[in-house]
């Protein structure tokens, strides 16, 4: 009985150090984390189109970077873009008031941090206006990938590809581009390691 009840208290006492280190997490409806040019983030969508909590942006190509400058020629363009804890939280749980990036690793290497852009406009075609379409996968680097050349292979015998990187950190392992003007229809790119999100799952899964 006693064995069975330490093995109980025990138990017991991981759970309850996971559970309060998880209710030390400040979240949006706390009305305390900040975006980067330090605005109080709200639940629901901002006026640039960006819902933290639910882990997604819609709106312009332009409005997803505040409408800056260099980025009016594409100020008509429509973006959805959707990300996982890993590529930002929607909780800030290492206590400096900002979403957490890659939270419990040193960086985006090995996280399982993965983003996906489904880009839209319209483009001239012979005088009428033709929809042109863009999607694309974004993962973070697997811990044992190795990058050459720009390009990022799972090991380091490079001899198998996962996509060009991007960023430093992550690889584009799918690309889907539709665009009338240029006859271009359907993929792009498929990494030959893989499209899918869940074989770049977090160090240690």
């Amino acid at each position: 009985m006693k064995k069975g009840l330490i093995v109980v208290l025990t138990l017991t006492c991981v759970f309850m150090v996971a559970y309060c280190a998880w209710c030390a997490c400040a979240t949006i409806q706390d009305g305390t984390i900040l975006t980067s040019d330090g605005r109080t983030i709200t639940p629901g969508y901002d006026e640039w189109g960006y819902n933290y909590e639910a882990h997604m942006f819609n709106g312009t190509y332009c409005d997803a970077y505040r409408n800056a400058a260099w980025c009016q020629p594409y100020v008509n363009d429509e973006l959805i873009m959707k990300w996982n804890d890993e590529w930002l939280s929607n909780k800030d749980c290492d206590g400096d008031g900002l979403l957490d990036r890659h939270y419990g690793y040193p960086s985006y290497i090995g996280s399982g941090a993965w983003l996906t852009n489904h880009q839209s406009g319209l483009v001239d075609v012979n005088g009428k206006m033709k929809k042109w379409t863009y999607f694309v996968k974004i993962v973070a680097a697997p811990k044992d990938a190795v990058k050459a050349g720009g390009i990022w292979y799972t090991d380091a015998t490079q001899s198998v590809i996962i996509g060009p990187d991007i960023w430093e950190q992550f690889a584009i392992v799918q690309e889907i581009y539709n665009d009338p003007s240029a006859g271009l229809h359907g993929k792009l790119y498929k990494s030959p390691a893989g499209p899918g999100f869940g074989i770049y799952g977090k160090e240690g899964d």
